[in-house]
């Protein structure tokens, strides 16, 4: 029973899925599959029931799936403390981060993370904040980089300011002015993004409070497609203004203040467990986050 026997059980229970495992951890279906087997057949007993809506937990694979999930997570801790022998110049640093922070900002801490301590592997995994809670409490990352949150077994940390701002084509009427009210906004092709965001809430909740139901053109899972709508002038658009530092610099969009509505942000924030030691690499990441953001960070617990 090895560490890619029980990493690959553990994907396929969460996932349902053979498929999607190998997607996950970047492994043909067929690795997948002969390392299921593999763990089968020390176990002596079957994991799971194959059918044609996907596979499900035997009997055997529910009463394994704790004591696999605790085994994984011992062998994660055991590697990484012998990473720390070796120092913040080696090691491996698992960070989750949400889609929009992954895109546009990720980029720039992991520039500066990568030139003081250029030996430390990042791996990094994606999706919406409230997956990459999930990673965090089931141990799939050390850190995460989502919208700010609040969770008993989590200690956040904000970092900034994600502001939205209304968007336009610089030809559109709207960009003369550089105003418009929230009840121009709405009569207008508005873009939104898909219902799954937290930003939809966000925006919804804007029109929502100003009595005004938005003339919505479509609703896009893609803020860079939703950009390129703008540009080429089908509608208009309220996003982050972190996704728009190119293309409001190149005058490619026109940004527009809404005259008769409050500004629309969220906190981005920084977030790791509370009940974990964090190694030097998580503390080292944390530095990082103090240089850029010029805040004062609580320091996390070593270990060691």
């Amino acid at each position: 029973m090895d560490f890619g026997q029980l990493e690959a059980f553990v994907q396929v229970a969460a996932r349902h899925s053979f498929s999607r495992a190998a997607e996950a951890l970047q492994l043909t279906q067929p690795s997948i599959t002969a390392r299921i087997q593999s763990l089968e057949r020390v176990l002596g007993e079957e994991l799971f029931e194959r059918s044609g809506r996907g596979v499900r937990l035997t009997d055997a694979g529910t009463i394994f799936l704790p004591y696999a999930e605790r085994m994984l997570q011992m062998l994660r801790e055991a590697k990484e403390g012998v990473e720390e022998v070796r120092g913040v110049q080696a090691g491996r640093l698992r960070l989750g981060s949400a889609l929009t922070i992954s895109t546009y900002v990720l980029p720039r801490i992991l520039r500066t993370f990568h030139s003081r301590y250029p030996g430390v592997e990042v791996i990094v995994h994606t999706g919406r904040s409230e997956q990459v809670l999930n990673m965090l409490l089931g141990d799939e990352v050390q850190v995460g980089l989502v919208r700010s949150l609040m969770h008993p077994d989590v200690e956040t940390v904000d970092l900034y300011d994600d502001e939205v701002i209304l968007v336009a084509n610089p030809d559109h009427p709207f960009a003369a002015s550089r105003q418009a009210t929230i009840e121009e906004v709405g009569s207008q092709p508005v873009i939104l993004a898909d219902r799954g965001s937290s930003y939809y809430g966000l925006i919804h909740d804007l029109f929502r409070q100003a009595g005004v139901v938005p003339n919505v053109a479509m609703e896009m899972d893609s803020m860079e497609a939703t950009k390129r709508m703008v540009e080429e002038g089908i509608g208009i658009a309220l996003l982050p203004r972190v996704c728009l530092e190119r293309e409001l610099k190149q005058g490619l969009l026109a940004e527009v203040a809404i005259s008769n509505a409050p500004a629309i942000s969220r906190q981005i924030a920084f977030v790791y467990r509370k009940s974990r030691k964090q190694g030097r690499t998580v503390q080292a990441f944390l530095e990082v986050l103090r240089s850029i953001y010029g805040l004062e960070l609580p320091a996390a617990s070593t270990s060691g």
